[in-house]
């Protein structure tokens, strides 16, 4: 039944974060009644990602929101980040204490994007998620023995499949064609040039930034577009793509009889590319059954907050996927 507790939820992605207050309703579901939306890229420094420079975007947001619904205390915020998995050790350590100070919150979720994802598309429900962006990760589990987890290992190491491999894979492509090498498509050459300018300044322009997975990725609907135009090589780049998505969602799979799978993440977007991977599982997975997402992270994020407040959480827990920090109201103050 409903208190009146309100949670917040926050989704950080590699160019921006979104954030949503909500009231837990008398069913225990949230309810938002508002959101913020900051195009920041997130940072990274030699403890992962950087706290302090998320505080500096988050913590304004989060006043705007406390501000415009008169809400003076947050039970609990849930925070679901990309990189969370491999970088998140500053945010655990930094993060508790202003919250504290700012929205009087007694516990602190972290999770990973993809548990956010999760937790968004299929609830409590055993399965897979593909969280498909600037990157790519697949979480799989039966709520019972822990999570199985494939690929999320980043534009420079893995995320393959992802927004930001598609950029790589184009600007090959493009710098092929002003070369003259083989496997080159002008049209994406084409692309590249419009967006970044000259080819002599491409590494200041993508090397050289913090962001590049970010600008990489931003070339994804640019290879859609050329693949729609009828470039083989745009479209062998969207089909590598698919098998790329397919094996890791498959990777995730494993162990799981005729798993719910969902696909949920602004690649999805892309013309085609949902309906190219959900063929491939079909034939790849036996049993599995293509599941239509609940809602996006940020829903996640709020019933991960949801169920913290409750005390019942039914995702299993652990850092670094998902961790939940208790007493962080006296921990702040």
């Amino acid at each position: 039944m409903s208190d009146g507790t309100r949670v917040a939820g926050v989704d950080i992605g590699g160019t921006g974060l979104r954030m949503a207050l909500a009231r837990i309703d008398e069913h225990g579901h949230p309810r938002i009644e508002a959101t913020a939306e900051r195009a920041t890229p997130t940072g990274t420094g030699p403890r992962g990602i950087d706290a302090e420079a998320l505080l500096r975007t988050l913590l304004p947001a989060l006043d705007g929101l406390l501000a415009e619904t008169g809400t003076a205390t947050v039970d609990t915020l849930a925070v679901g980040s990309t990189g969370m998995a491999t970088l998140g050790q500053d945010l655990a350590a930094r993060l508790p204490g202003p919250l504290a100070e700012h929205a009087g919150s007694r516990r602190l979720v972290l999770a990973a994007d993809a548990v956010a994802a999760y937790a968004g598309a299929l609830g409590a429900r055993p399965g897979v998620v593909v969280a498909a962006g600037t990157g790519v990760i697949a979480l799989g589990t039966d709520l019972t023995t822990g999570w199985r987890r494939a690929d999320g290992w980043g534009h420079l190491l893995g995320d393959c499949g992802g927004g930001a491999w598609i950029g790589r894979a184009a600007v090959d492509a493009a710098l092929r064609a002003h070369d003259g090498r083989a496997g080159g498509s002008p049209a994406l050459l084409a692309r590249v040039l419009d967006r970044f300018g000259p080819v002599p300044g491409l590494p200041a322009a993508l090397q050289l930034r913090p962001d590049r997975a970010g600008l990489l990725a931003s070339l994804a609907p640019d290879v859609a577009e050329t693949s729609g135009a009828g470039d083989p090589v745009a479209t062998g780049i969207l089909g590598r793509a698919a098998e790329e998505i397919t094996d890791t969602a498959a990777a995730a799979a494993t162990g799981l009889d005729a798993p719910r799978i969902a696909l949920t993440g602004r690649l999805f977007h892309l013309d085609g590319l949902r309906e190219a991977v959900s063929d491939r599982l079909s034939s790849r997975i036996p049993g599995a059954r293509l599941h239509t997402p609940e809602g996006d992270p940020l829903l996640g994020a709020l019933r991960l907050a949801t169920a913290a407040t409750h005390g019942e959480l039914p995702w299993p827990a652990g850092p670094p996927l998902l961790h939940v920090i208790d007493g962080v109201l006296r921990a702040g103050r």
